[in-house]
């Protein structure tokens, strides 16, 4: 997270009812598929070397889950040394759902929590849609940059054409996970992504309370908010844990992992909701600010 400048691969699937939150229509099932725990811790501490090293680790572990050839693509950045890391997951429709984290740290720690904890992720996140056809285009993006200024999303976001902005119908960004269950920007974030995202805590019983970060800083989600694109931010800071951030204190020790195994398989969920159900065609218009889904949501 960018703070101000002042500052073996087996898959376990599972099958829930979803929640009726609130005045839902009849409760639906919902398939998905996780990988198992050990997969997911390996390639978490995988986080070892500079951002050039964990540009070739994330890599190859997108490659190890499936997204090869033609599919999985390095966008060079201007200014960069580092390349954006793109994904793709072909959907029926050639509307996109970017998932995003940047890959990037500073100096100061080890960067696991920040940000190795969602860049190691996504594979896993790719791994786990690939299993069925969906409706959606997922993007899984690595953003190079985001501690300089989120400049790799910045350069992403800027190099689409406007037809290519609109087809975008969300984007979820994961910053700063692993420190304790997941928190939502609320206040930063798009209502009907919020709203889905509690309807699947519900039906999992998966923890997910509201931490609320202006004063901490910003993430890649700010790109794509430029462009009025609705975005939901996830993460696991809070007061007791702010003092990890950007310190010789991030690093493995700081990882709680049952929380961010939890944290996965609340994302997957999500994810493959969106795409069952889809989104509104007014979400881009939709007020992060105003009355909705995220005051149902305890503060923390």
């Amino acid at each position: 997270m960018k703070s101000p400048r002042s500052q073996s691969m087996f898959a376990s699937t599972l099958i829930i009812a979803l929640a009726m939150w609130p005045a839902m229509a009849a409760a639906g099932e919902l398939h998905f598929s996780v990988v198992d725990r050990e997969v997911l811790e390996a390639r978490l501490k995988s986080y070892k070397g500079n951002d050039s090293r964990r540009e070739a680790t994330l890599k190859g572990l997108f490659e190890e889950a499936g997204c090869t050839g033609e599919k999985l693509t390095e966008q060079p950045v201007k200014g960069l040394k580092q390349p954006n890391i793109i994904c793709e997951l072909p959907g029926n429709t050639d509307s996109v759902i970017v998932v995003g984290a940047h890959y990037d740290h500073v100096d100061r720690g080890d960067g696991v929590i920040d940000n190795w904890s969602g860049a190691s992720m996504l594979p896993s996140l790719y791994q786990m849609l690939k299993n069925q056809p969906r409706q959606y285009t997922f993007l899984f993006i690595s953003f190079a940059g985001e501690e300089k200024g989120l400049v790799g999303s910045k350069f992403y976001v800027k190099g689409l054409a406007p037809e290519q902005v609109k087809k975008i119908r969300a984007m979820i960004c994961m910053d700063t996970l692993a420190l304790g269950p997941t928190e939502v920007w609320v206040s930063h974030s798009d209502q009907a992504l919020i709203h889905q995202l509690l309807r699947i805590a519900l039906s999992l019983k998966a923890p997910l309370t509201r931490m609320d970060v202006e004063k901490v800083g910003e993430s890649d989600e700010e790109s794509f908010i430029q462009q009025k694109v609705p975005t939901i931010t996830l993460h696991s800071l809070t007061e007791k844990t702010l003092s990890v951030l950007h310190s010789p204190q991030d690093n493995y020790s700081a990882v709680h992992f049952d929380d961010y195994y939890e944290s996965y398989r609340l994302v997957s969920a999500y994810l493959a909701l969106l795409d069952q159900e889809g989104l509104p065609a007014t979400a881009p218009t939709s007020n992060p600010s105003a009355p909705g889904a995220g005051n149902a949501l305890q503060q923390h």
